[in-house]
């Protein structure tokens, strides 16, 4: 049986980017923006371990993207309203 790993993460600050989390992945992962979010949240990486609400993609509260990652550290989240968020599940392929 596949281990279910998945959590949440919030942006305290909007405009301060945060990682994702610091777990191992090494697979796909699933982020969805949170069902209570009033504003756009965005994930990615602008390569300088950065991303904005104007270069990231950015999520809606309830959409999701699915991406393949090594490291949710890789995975860099910011939101355009304090703690507002997304959460995340690693999908078992």
């Amino acid at each position: 049986m596949a281990l279910i790993i998945s959590g949440q993460k919030t942006v305290t600050t909007a405009g301060t980017a945060v990682p994702l989390g610091s777990q191992q992945i090494n697979g796909l992962v699933q982020i969805k923006a949170l069902d209570t979010n009033t504003g756009v949240v965005a994930v990615g990486n602008d390569g300088a371990d950065d991303v904005t609400v104007s270069n990231g993609y950015r999520l809606s509260a309830n959409n999701f993207v699915i991406m393949e990652v090594g490291d949710l550290a890789q995975i860099i989240l910011d939101s355009a309203v304090n703690g507002e968020g997304v959460s995340w599940l690693k999908l078992n392929t």
